[in-house]
């Protein structure tokens, strides 16, 4: 059954940086392009961030130059290295499949960035 974990939100100020991982259990974990998504209560959650199984990068425009994806295959792992951050990027952060067919969602992990 798939899986999957965020952590790593927290409190930062203006500025601040943040690093949040993700674990999957996912089987054949390689082969799919993963992302970072975030919502914000009564908005459409959104991707921010996608890595394709061989390390290619995509980001919003919003968080391009900010944030930066990488992902560890061996360990089922996907990070998102969070700077610069400002208030609008607070919302809860999820990681996932990219694209439609996403794997249940997580809980995610809660990011505040205070003014």
């Amino acid at each position: 059954q798939v899986q999957l974990v965020e952590s790593g939100g927290g409190l930062v100020q203006i500025g601040g940086s943040l690093r949040l991982s993700c674990t999957a259990s996912i089987s054949f974990f390689s082969s799919y392009a993963m992302g970072w998504y975030r919502q914000v209560p009564g908005l459409q959650r959104e991707l921010v961030a996608s890595m394709t199984g061989g390390g290619t990068a995509n980001y919003a425009d919003s968080v391009k130059g900010r944030f930066t994806i990488s992902r560890d295959n061996a360990k089922k792992m996907v990070y998102l290295q969070m700077n610069s951050l400002k208030p609008e990027d607070t919302a809860v952060y999820y990681c996932n499949r990219a694209g439609i067919n996403t794997f249940r969602w997580g809980r995610g992990t809660q990011v505040n960035v205070s003014s």
